[in-house]
C-alpha cells in the first residue's frame, strides 16, 4: 500500500496535530501493513481524545492484514487503554489463538482492563476462560462483575447461572437485567 506520508510525518501528525488531522491520517491508514505504522496507530488507543481512540480502534479492527502479533504484544503495554482495547480488537477480529494471553488480563491491576478482557473472552465464547469468569464474578469492581456475568452468559455456562443467582437482589439495575437474561437463557 502506497502511503502519501512518510513514517516520520505520520508519527509527527499522530503525536502533535489536531484531533481532526489525526483522524484523517488514521482513516487513510486503516489497511496498512507497515509495522511502524501499525504500532503508531496502536499508540493512539491511548490518545487524550476519545474520537482519536475510537478511530484507531476501528482502523485496527478493520485492517485486513495479519496484525494479531502486534496486538498480542500490546496486551503487555504500560497503558491500560492499549491493553484493554487490544484485547477487544483481538476478540472482534476472532483471533482465537490470543485467548490464553487475554485470560492473563483478567488479573490486571486495572479494573478497566479486567472488564475488557472478560468482555473479549465472552465475545469469543472462550470456554477455556471459565475459571477467570468465575473469579470475575467476585471482583470488587461493579463493571468487572457485569462483564463477568455477560461473559458467562455469552459462553453459555449453566454453572454460572447458579453463581449469579445470588446477584438478583443486587442494587445495580444492569446486574439485575443481566441475571434475568441468564435465567431466561438457561431455563
Amino acid at each position: 500500500m502506497k502511503m502519501k506520508y512518510s513514517t516520520s510525518e505520520i508519527r509527527q501528525i499522530l503525536t502533535k496535530s489536531s484531533k481532526e488531522e489525526k483522524i484523517r491520517v488514521i482513516e487513510s491508514l486503516w489497511n496498512s501493513n507497515d509495522p511502524l505504522v501499525i504500532n503508531l496507530i496502536i499508540e493512539r488507543l491511548d490518545d487524550p481524545e476519545i474520537t482519536v481512540r475510537g478511530e484507531s480502534f476501528s482502523s485496527l479492527n478493520l485492517n485486513e492484514n495479519q496484525i494479531a502479533e502486534f496486538l498480542k504484544t500490546c496486551l503487555k503495554h504500560e497503558s491500560e487503554n492499549v491493553r484493554g482495547f487490544c484485547a477487544l480488537i483481538l476478540a472482534n477480529r476472532k483471533e482465537f489463538d490470543s485467548i490464553k494471553d487475554i485470560i492473563k488480563l483478567t488479573n490486571d491491576p486495572s479494573a478497566m482492563v479486567r472488564s475488557c478482557a472478560l468482555g473479549a473472552l465472552g465475545h469469543m465464547k472462550a470456554n477455556d476462560a471459565k475459571e477467570s469468569i468465575y473469579n470475575g464474578l467476585k471482583d470488587p469492581d461493579i463493571e468487572v462483575k457485569k462483564s463477568a456475568i455477560k461473559a458467562g452468559i455469552d459462553i453459555g455456562d449453566k454453572n454460572i447461572l447458579q453463581s449469579i443467582q445470588s446477584f438478583s437482589s443486587d442494587e445495580d439495575s444492569e446486574i439485575r437485567k443481566l441475571v434475568s437474561e441468564a435465567i431466561a437463557k438457561f431455563s
